[in-house]
């Protein structure tokens, strides 16, 4: 019986904490994803509006376009792919976001593999 309340108290409590998503203050602006690559800490740049994301990583930029499916989820695609794995499309998944964050889950459109990461956001795009 005591264990059936405490599991009973555990879910009231977990069904009360919900997870924050605004997306929308997420869909464009600039922003900075930190990530390892074999052991070796990398970042990426990119800037994003409503349908391209410019990408800098190791002082090469590239072109994607951006098709919204929610305002947590779109797919993004290479304009000028160089080799067949950038010739597919990936899905972007919002899980959470926070006041200047979000994680999120990515993978190749197709495939159920899929890998997780956080963005910071750094700044707004000028629009003038």
């Amino acid at each position: 019986m005591k264990n059936s309340i405490a599991l009973l108290c555990l879910l009231l409590v977990a069904s009360c904490y919900t997870t924050e998503h605004n997306c929308k203050d997420f869909k464009t602006g600039k922003f900075k994803f930190e990530h390892e690559i074999d052991g070796v800490k990398k970042v990426t740049f990119f800037e994003r509006n409503d349908s391209i994301e410019v990408e800098t990583f190791e002082g090469k930029t590239d072109t994607a376009t951006v098709r919204w499916i929610s305002d947590c989820e779109y797919v993004i695609q290479k304009k000028h792919p160089k080799t067949n794995q950038e010739k597919s499309a990936i899905s972007m998944k919002i899980l959470t976001t926070s006041k200047n964050s979000y994680t999120f889950e990515f993978g190749i459109v197709g495939i159920d593999s899929k890998q997780r990461g956080t963005v910071t956001k750094i700044g707004e795009i000028n629009t003038k």
